[in-house]
């Protein structure tokens, strides 16, 4: 086959010196299980690959290794991640010190003979680059946090061409290339592949009516796979808190033969695996917190962290929210619970909260793009383009009992409204985001959410395969 496995050497250790307690047995019938599933015979492991390398991504491939990587026979973990992005002389500085302040990742790399050349991008005699530090358990993205040792592939035919599950942990924006680019290695395939999607972003499409892409769907056309083979699991997650055993859940939405078997497989005991039938609805709503998101990081540093205010952006933002829920979803209260659980969690931590406080101080600046050292691709960014550009939409009008009109949904979404003009059309400071808290015409957020629920605006086009 075209790869192996390298399989986790600290047997039964984790990545913080922890010991395992000796659940193999359990571990193994899972495996055996998933792999019956996929009609795996002896000799042949199941192939696993992770496509990119972000925090997310990587801390998703790392957990399987840390369950699975000692059933060499049966499961093959790997990661693909492009070659050639060097890793600068500040964060190869950084990286040392945390591999000094970490005995057992010292300890790790001393065993592995792969510490000489962290003292030598240290020093600057030595230019290290993001593949080959990955293989020693280090994302780019998150060098505060070591994980395990990964298999890691540059090649991309070589990392997907036999692969039986694919993990896509690509942003929004780069999944339909690079899978348009998987397609051309899949054309002699006679079984399908099962993708899991952990990327929360959309595109907005107008014609021949608007309608929302999702990374599911834009896989889907790209690569011909069917999106009974497509799942998406999300949920209201730290990627570096997950992979130091804080407790989590999530849902993996898809066709029920693949979720069921695969929340098993994917669940352990500190990060708790839930399924859902309703993958898109699930997808948007991964895609729509990070809007906000930003917003909550611009309101922070700008009213220094005010409680106060805070919590007045928090009512608005989701009020309009739950506005859009009921445009996009014929149940959406069923939505409210993962919705506000994710949104929460990204206000409190997320890279696009992050990212909102740091335009907000003049650390960062738009110029820089949306992906951003360190931290990855802030994909709120995009969202909030294609969520304003869809619900700017005049075919989509809705009634507006107070001017006693018709509307475009975008009316009824100051915030939104304000960050696209902050964001994309630049037409604002980051200052603007108060302006859409301290207007005296603004209604109260309690009307948007009695709009929603006594007209009838649900538009089930918009979610449209």
């Amino acid at each position: 086959m075209m790869g192996t496995s390298e399989g986790n050497t600290d047997r039964n250790v984790h990545m913080n010196g922890s010991s395992t307690q000796s659940t193999n047995g359990s571990v193994e019938e899972k495996v055996d299980e998933i792999r019956l599933l996929f009609g795996k015979s002896d000799g042949d492991p199941l192939r696993i690959v992770a496509v990119g390398a972000g925090a997310w991504g990587s801390v998703f491939a790392a957990m399987l290794q840390d369950a699975y990587g000692n059933f060499r026979d049966k499961v093959q973990i790997r990661i693909w991640r492009r070659a050639g992005r060097s890793v600068d002389r500040a964060t190869a500085e950084h990286l040392f010190e945390v591999i000094n302040s970490r005995e057992d990742v010292l300890r790790r790399l001393l065993r592995r003979c792969a510490y000489l050349k962290y003292v030598e991008g240290r020093l600057g005699d030595r230019i290290l680059y993001a593949d080959e530090i990955l293989k020693d358990g280090f994302c780019l993205n998150m060098i505060d946090t070591p994980l395990c040792p990964l298999k890691v592939v540059t090649n991309l035919q070589e990392a997907v061409w036999d692969a039986d599950i694919v993990i896509n942990g690509l942003p929004s924006t780069e999944t339909r290339v690079v899978f348009e680019e998987i397609s051309k290695y899949w054309k002699e395939r006679i079984t399908a592949p099962v993708i899991i999607s952990l990327a929360k972003g959309i595109e907005a499409e107008v014609e021949p009516e608007p309608r929302i892409v999702t990374p599911t769907q834009m896989i889907n056309r790209a690569t011909g796979v069917l999106m009974e083979n497509i799942l998406y699991l999300g949920g209201p997650n730290i990627a570096s808190e997950i992979y130091n055993k804080e407790y989590a859940n999530a849902r993996i939405c898809g066709a029920e033969k693949w979720r069921k078997p695969l929340a098993r497989f994917l669940r352990q005991p500190h990060f708790i695996v839930w399924d859902n039938g309703d993958l898109v609805t699930h997808e948007v709503m991964g895609g729509l917190k990070n809007v906000y998101a930003i917003g909550a990081g611009m309101v922070a540093a700008l009213t220094n962290e005010s409680a106060t205010s805070k919590s007045v952006y928090f009512a608005h933002c989701t009020s309009e929210m739950i506005f859009i829920t009921h445009l996009l979803a014929e149940e959406p209260e069923r939505l409210a619970g993962p919705l506000l659980a994710d949104t929460y969690v990204t206000l409190l931590k997320g890279r696009n909260a992050w990212y909102g406080q740091k335009l907000a101080k003049g650390e960062i600046n738009l110029d820089m793009g949306d992906s951003i050292k360190g931290k990855g691709m802030i994909q709120g960014v995009s969202a909030v383009k294609a969520f304003y550009k869809l619900l700017s939409q005049s075919r989509l009008n809705i009634f507006h009992p107070n001017v006693n009109k018709d509307v475009a949904p975008v009316e009824l979404c100051p915030i939104l409204q304000k960050l696209y003009k902050i964001l994309i059309a630049r037409e604002l400071s980051c200052e603007g985001i108060l302006q859409a808290l301290r207007d005296e015409t603004m209604n109260d957020p309690r009307e948007r959410i009695e709009i929603a629920q006594s007209y009838a605006i649900y538009r089930p086009s918009l979610l449209m395969n």
